[in-house]
């Protein structure tokens, strides 16, 4: 393909409250296998993108663990390859990244020593699947000089965390509001861009030069009137995951057979694999409509709900409609509904967790020890 990609997975969110507390959104997992960046990777490898960019920022060490390999996602070539940046102290900046904008201007050498003429910019906290090629062919025939892909959502869902877009009659964007106080529309930006690579230096030079950060406020909108800037609708499952309802309603849509098929089909979703044994079940066990993940071992009642990698479930134990990250030791006669439990925590015996009719967020702040 004629483009090179930039996944922007540096930013942080405290809708998340304490699971973006030791890891970025970016590095979330999803669906007991995957981490949140491995749909924005696979499809970059789908679509036969060689080079890929990941800027990364904020807790990024957990992210660049996942990421230490290109193997998984097939950039392992001499042409191209996988590349993360993170911020840099030069003699002339010592700044963090202070924007999108900014994080991709911080990198400009990568933009400019590359020969592929468009750009494909993602996020890295979005569960999708979606052909690039198809972007940039829209791209090249409407003339334009950016490419916004948009997602109608369901009426009545709050868009007020995203970018709200309004399109004519040919998909030219007339109005964009990021993150507005009253939504004019239900149609929202998917934090999915397709430009040339030309011009997207020039803008992020003037960015700069102006003393401006973000490239949703300093180049979408401040130019939506000045460039061709059109919508690119994708009708396929799309979310977000930067809150903690929408990240547990995500892993939740995986217990559904369709989403779970749909992921599970081609063109596929790769992720880094871990070497561990596959799931077991004692005697005791009583598993429902569940995702189990490997290296996990069970004792009790699992029901819609998803463990990720090495959970120990002790005995006499409900676990309903939860998400139980990796590495969780819960300890005997515990009883946990409408929550996610944060990775490596150790659940003492005889607890009680309850999100009632929200969601909570069980972070016990303890050492692994001994029962």
């Amino acid at each position: 393909m004629k483009a090179l990609g930039i996944i922007l997975a540096g930013g942080n969110n405290s809708k998340m409250q304490e699971l973006s507390n030791k890891r970025a959104i970016a590095a979330m997992p999803i669906g007991g296998s995957y981490r949140c960046i491995d749909f924005a990777l696979s499809n970059m490898s789908n679509s036969h993108i060689q080079k890929v960019a990941v800027l990364t920022q904020y807790n990024a060490r957990s992210l660049n663990e996942h990421l230490s390999s290109s193997k998984w996602w097939d950039f392992g070539r001499k042409q191209g390859g996988l590349y993360v940046f993170n911020p840099t102290v030069t003699s002339d900046n010592a700044w963090w990244y202070r924007g999108t904008a900014d994080a991709m201007y911080r990198n400009l050498d990568f933009l400019k020593r590359s020969h592929e003429p468009y750009v494909v910019i993602a996020a890295g906290d979005c569960v999708y699947k979606l052909d690039y090629n198809k972007v940039l062919e829209y791209h090249i025939n409407k003339k334009a000089d950016i490419t916004i892909v948009c997602k109608d959502m369901p009426a009545g869902e709050d868009v007020r965390r995203f970018g709200t877009v309004k399109m004519n009659e040919d998909s030219r964007i007339v109005e964009y509001e990021e993150k507005p106080m009253v939504a004019q529309s239900n149609t929202i930006s998917a934090g999915i861009y397709v430009i040339r690579r030309r011009q997207l230096v020039e803008m992020l030079e003037k960015c700069a030069e102006e003393g401006r950060y973000d490239f949703v406020t300093d180049i979408l909108i401040r130019y939506k009137n000045m460039k061709r800037i059109y919508g690119y609708k994708l009708e396929e499952y799309w979310n977000n995951i930067a809150t903690v309802e929408s990240y547990y309603q995500t892993n939740m849509d995986f217990l559904k057979a369709d989403v779970r098929a749909y992921f599970r089909n081609e063109p596929k979703v790769y992720s880094k694999v871990d070497d561990l044994p596959p799931a077991k079940y004692n005697v005791g066990s009583d598993v429902r409509n569940s995702l189990i993940s490997s290296g996990c071992i069970i004792n009790s009642k699992v029901e819609n709900s998803i463990l990720f990698k090495k959970v120990f479930v002790g005995k006499n134990c409900v676990i309903k409609n939860s998400i139980i990250l990796n590495d969780v030791y819960i300890g005997d006669n515990t009883h946990i509904e409408n929550c996610i439990v944060e990775s490596r925590d150790t659940l003492r015996a005889n607890t009680y967790f309850s999100g009632g009719d929200g969601i909570k967020v069980v972070y016990e702040h303890n050492e692994r020890y001994v029962i």
